[in-house]
């Protein structure tokens, strides 16, 4: 394979300001050819024929069209448009893997779940609030602010954003607990199966949702799971706005049930100014900026290059997903 020059095709956009993230990835591909397409070009798409790798972000369509391709790698986290049945049978007979960019976005995801746990249990919000409002020197938030000390967590999904969630928050000695589909394999805390989950709701003081959108996952967390948390916990959704009763939150946080939600994904994006969640108490929102950080282009590059001598060796690709 390493003395093959390949066609590698490719639509990850690069702004004017990032210039060297897009000589870095000429460099890095030499000396294969790379062909280089701006998101939505009329000739994308048709050019997938000729390539063996893809990276950016192919439609799925016009890559199960593409049987000369070897390896696709999505610049996202997210891969819900290949996340269908008859897509992974098209690709497996195809001999086709897709990876995804977990490895990119699994620690800036982590870090804002930190800082969004963290920063409610101190009080940030609404000190801000004060600030930004009537300047109401509100020393009486004190003795409300709890310690996060030994309080449940219970994170739906173990990916790579949960598994460094987790290294975030030993530090503070937390009871740490991960929902998994299927349960197999050695874990760094203790995972539950979908079975176990309503039983646990009433001892979660944080549920973390990091799912990502597909059949199983829409509407998971229903009225039904929401009324069954255990009053004053927090919500935390930074997976998808699809895989939320976003109307049964509502009413839980007006309730004054639930202490508090943090959204980083909302159904729909963007979140129209007159959706009720943005007037809902104690409901933060911030516009999915979980993923995003200063170097990300260039992350999404490396990974790319990493995974790229990986395949010239015909070794196991990073964040295989099909």
């Amino acid at each position: 394979m390493s003395n093959r020059r390949l066609t590698i095709w490719c639509n990850n956009d690069f702004t004017a300001e990032q210039q060297s993230e897009r000589d870095l990835l000429f460099r890095g591909v030499a000396p294969h050819q790379l062909r280089l397409f701006l998101p939505g070009e009329i000739d994308a798409h048709p050019a997938l024929q000729g390539a063996e790798i893809a990276f950016g972000a192919p439609p799925a369509q016009a890559v199960c069209a593409s049987p000369a391709l070897r390896w696709v790698q999505l610049n996202t986290a997210g891969y819900t448009s290949f996340d269908h049945p008859q897509i992974r049978e098209t690709l497996s007979k195809h001999g086709t893997v897709v990876t995804n960019s977990s490895d990119v976005y699994a620690e800036p995801c982590a870090q804002h779940l930190l800082a969004m746990i963290t920063g409610l249990a101190r009080g940030l919000p609404l000190a801000l609030e004060a600030q930004r409002g009537d300047h109401t020197w509100r020393f009486s938030l004190r003795p409300s602010l709890p310690l996060l000390n030994h309080q449940t967590v219970l994170i739906l999904g173990y990916g790579a954003i949960a598994r460094r969630l987790i290294e975030l928050l030993r530090p503070l000695e937390m009871n740490l607990i991960a929902l998994r589909r299927d349960v197999k394999g050695a874990a760094a805390i203790r995972v539950i199966g979908v079975s176990e989950l309503d039983q646990l709701l009433p001892e979660v003081d944080h549920l973390v949702n990091t799912l990502p959108a597909n059949a199983q996952s829409e509407g998971f967390v229903n009225a039904a799971r929401l009324a069954k948390l255990k009053a004053g916990a927090v919500l935390y959704n930074i997976g998808r706005g699809t895989t939320m009763d976003q109307n049964a939150l509502i009413r839980e946080l007006l309730d004054g049930r639930l202490a508090a939600a943090y959204l980083d994904v909302t159904e729909p994006e963007p979140l129209p100014p007159d959706h009720p969640l943005w007037t809902t108490p104690n409901c933060f929102i911030t516009p999915h900026l979980g993923g995003g950080h200063r170097s990300e282009k260039e992350r999404q590059v490396r990974h790319f290059l990493d995974n790229l001598r990986l395949f010239e060796r015909g070794a196991p690709l990073r964040n295989r997903v099909i």
